[in-house]
């Protein structure tokens, strides 16, 4: 049984659905400020970058 689950949450994360849908409203910006600091989405990025996106 092959695992479908996103390696990297903030693929499908419900913050991110937010910004991209509404960037000024308080929870898009929120998510904005929290991709500075948020170690998984610096992972995220990287891996992006290695798979050439």
């Amino acid at each position: 049984m092959a695992d479908t689950t996103p390696k990297h949450r903030c693929e499908s994360c419900p913050w991110r659905q937010k910004y991209i849908d509404n960037p000024k409203s308080f929870s898009g910006r929120l998510w904005k400020w929290h991709t500075y600091i948020c170690p998984g989405w610096k992972a995220y990025q990287r891996s992006l970058a290695k798979q050439g996106k």
